[in-house]
């Protein structure tokens, strides 16, 4: 009846066909134009012959729908907020098409059904699901709500408290909570779904079921009136809107458009939806999440490449253990390669071992791992003080001190104890893989690996590869990454290697914002509200003042002229006093323990006081807007530069490193996002505004280039 790349219609018996998703040549199904199309195609000869009775709705592939096609939102959303509604509403017609179709259909969910794949599920008036099956909307995720139609039926279907609490959350749902809400029907075990679907598609055939009931339902307005539809999104609104931020707004606008449209019919409800659509597709945080999430699709492409390049980690060790070292090894040991920990001290070893445990039994208490798992896990973490069985490790992971002369050292030693192609890794943080690798006699093994802290919970870590260190090394360590659950960035050698290198001029500028007079409180709250999980001043408390000055010393010895050393420092001011932050109690914050043992915050008079001897001209106000541009554009030059020289590849690369490494605002997508953005041609307009304040506020010229020809980092 219909064949096409991605749909086919296959005629069954008794005048049933088959409506068939299989996207060709791909793995999974997904509503780009193309299947869209197809759709409105197949919709129309199943509408146009006499002779079909019911349609039954499948997949060949392993998922339903895993929903729209994103890398075509970037040309879409470049258009007017109007004529994205428009097209929006446009489709919607297609999808009513099939909904106000004279024969009953049911849909067969294996798999997902996300987004476009739930909207398109819940056109017809009856649903099947298989019991491994989930379906969602996760719109929201992307700074998004669903726009085919998905608010209007999914409130029709599950009652509108429930609607907007899967459309506000965009968390996937299992079947039976799905099918206590309502969205599908019957649940089938996988083997079984086809043939369930079919049953009780010839059961509505037959008139046993009152589809066209289920169907007008979602055609007329909710049984609420607008009292109670207001009352629902009063209680909703401040969970929501704590949750997703003042700069992600999709959840309170998607909440407030479905409380209006509850009163609506469909058409109405459908008007209603794609208006909002079209505000919410223009907003920074959609812009900015659907480039992170195409950014992230772009590093598992490369990690297939190193896959196929570097050699597998079956066997793993870790040279230095304490909290670092434990965490290393509770990390990789969770994700399934066995280690052994090595240190010449039985404590560190005990506090290594202490700190795997820890972890494990925070997995056991939420409910993520059994004991009986866990205590396999923690066996297979070997603690030693001597390296026996290094010989048969793929990959050693070294986490001593933070000294070149003991890594040296230390290394050099341990390249006799293992097989010649054992990569050999050093977690340093601020020290250049090829000045350690100089006493080397196989440098091209070696590579560096900086695990940002605490461990278990960061994502990110930086793959530093040094002039000799080979390919193959690179990606064995790239791949060992993958397989501890971390998403691995390939950075050049270079002081601060990618993340301390652009985080340092965002430091320095909050430091000469203090100097200049600024309050660091005030700082901070501009900087939170912005959108940073914490200010600069907590964060260097948190990070540890003697860890600041540090990487602040590297990076001025590595970049003299932008990032030299400041007189007055305050970073440095309180470590000379001895508050080096949370870990001591006090910093730029006072802290003590809560109750559950978790530090607090609390304001330190004597920190503003010491503050005050930075600062001659006395305390001057600056206003938000002024903090914000200071803070953030020494930070958006430095990744110019960092792109520029070669630091990592590509523009997702650097971005995914400060989202995940330093917690970069995610409406904000990262520092080359944020300057696409705001424009390059306004980037350097403010740096030039503030060029007074010196090098870090200088553009480089291929950043003037760019804003003279009205170029982006990342294409439409």
């Amino acid at each position: 009846m219909f064949q096409g790349e991605s749909i086919e219609v296959l005629p069954l018996q008794d005048g049933l066909v088959e409506l068939r998703f299989d996207r060709r040549g791909e793995a999974i199904n997904k509503l780009d134009a193309r299947t869209v199309d197809e759709f409105r195609q197949a919709t129309e000869r199943i509408a146009a012959s006499p002779d079909v009775r019911g349609v039954l709705v499948t997949s060949a592939k392993d998922v339903f729908i895993v929903g729209a096609d994103i890398t075509e939102f970037g040309a879409t959303f470049q258009q007017a907020e109007a004529d994205i509604a428009r097209g929006v509403r446009a489709s919607n017609e297609l999808f009513n098409a099939f909904e106000d179709l004279a024969v009953p259909s049911v849909v067969a969910i294996n798999g997902f059904a996300l987004g476009g794949g739930l909207e398109l599920a819940m056109l017809a008036p009856l649903r099947v699901m298989a019991d491994t099956a989930q379906v969602g909307v996760p719109e929201v995720k992307l700074g998004l709500f669903p726009g085919f139609g998905g608010t209007v039926r999914l409130s029709r279907l599950a009652g509108l408290a429930t609607a907007i609490d899967w459309v506000a959350s965009g968390k996937p749902a299992k079947a039976p909570a799905a099918l206590a809400a309502g969205v599908t029907d019957e649940v089938a075990a996988p083997d079984a779904l086809r043939d369930r679907a079919l049953a009780l598609l010839q059961r509505a055939v037959r008139g046993e079921i009152d589809w066209q009931a289920a169907q007008q339902r979602k055609r007329a307005p909710l049984a609420l009136s607008a009292q109670e539809a207001g009352a629902l999104v009063e209680t909703a609104r401040t969970q929501v809107a704590a949750r997703s931020g003042k700069h992600q707004p999709a959840a309170v606008i998607a909440l407030e458009m479905m409380a209006e449209a509850a009163g609506r019919d469909r058409a109405g409800a459908l008007d209603l939806e794609s208006a909002a659509f079209g505000r919410v597709a223009k907003t920074q945080a959609a812009a900015s999440l659907v480039q992170a999430f195409l950014n992230d699709q772009a590093l598992k492409k490369l990690f297939k490449r190193h896959a196929r390049e570097g050699r597998p980690v079956k066997q793993a060790a870790v040279l230095g253990a304490g909290i670092m070292g434990g965490g290393i090894a509770y990390t990789s040991a969770l994700r399934g390669t066995p280690v052994r920990m090595k240190d010449i001290a039985q404590p560190q070893l005990d506090l290594g071992m202490a700190e795997a445990g820890k972890q494990l039994a925070k997995q056991v208490k939420n409910g993520r791992l059994a004991q009986e798992k866990a205590d396999a896990i923690q066996a297979s973490i070997v603690p030693q003080l001597d390296e026996a069985g290094f010989d048969t490790v793929d990959c050693v992971v070294e986490a001593v001190v933070e000294n070149l002369e003991v890594k040296r050292k230390v290394l050099a030693a341990l390249e006799g104890s293992v097989k010649p192609g054992t990569v050999i890794a050093s977690n340093t943080s601020s020290l250049r893989i090829d000045d350690i690798a100089q006493p080397l006699a196989r440098p091209e093994d070696f590579v560096g690996m900086h695990f940002f802290n605490p461990v278990p919970v960061m994502q990110l870590v930086e793959v530093i590869q040094g002039a000799k260190t080979s390919n193959a090394a690179v990606s064995t360590a790239v791949g060992y990454a993958v397989a501890m659950g971390k998403t691995p960035i390939v950075v050049k050698d270079c002081p601060g290697f990618l993340v301390n290198r652009i985080l340092t001029p965002y430091i320095n500028a909050f430091v000469q914002l203090v100097a200049d007079g600024a309050d660091f409180e005030a700082v901070d709250r501009a900087m939170e509200a912005f959108g940073w999980p914490m200010g600069p001043a907590y964060l260097q408390d948190v990070v540890g003042m003697d860890v600041g000055a540090h990487v602040g010393d590297v990076i001025a010895a590595g970049y003299p002229q932008r990032m030299p050393a400041l007189a007055r420092n305050a970073v440095k001011l309180m470590v000379a006093n001895k508050r080096y932050g949370q870990k001591s109690g006090a910093g730029f914050y006072r802290y003590e323990n809560d109750p559950t043992g978790r530090p607090r915050k609390s304001a330190a008079p004597e920190a503003h006081a010491l503050v005050a001897t930075l600062q001659p001209q006395g305390r001057r106000d600056f206003a938000d807007a002024e903090i914000v541009e200071r803070m953030m554009l020494p930070m958006v030059v430095e990744a110019a530069h960092a792109l520029e020289d070669g630091v990592v590849a590509t523009p997702a690369e650097l971005d995914m490193a400060l989202l995940l490494g330093v917690g970069f605002p995610a409406y904000a997508g990262g520092a080359l996002k944020y300057a696409d953005w705001l424009g390059l041609d306004r980037v350097v307009a403010l740096c030039d505004k503030h060029a007074a304040l010196g090098a870090p506020y200088v553009p480089t010229a291929r950043m003037r280039e760019m804003a003279a020809q009205k170029l982006r980092y990342y294409p439409v």
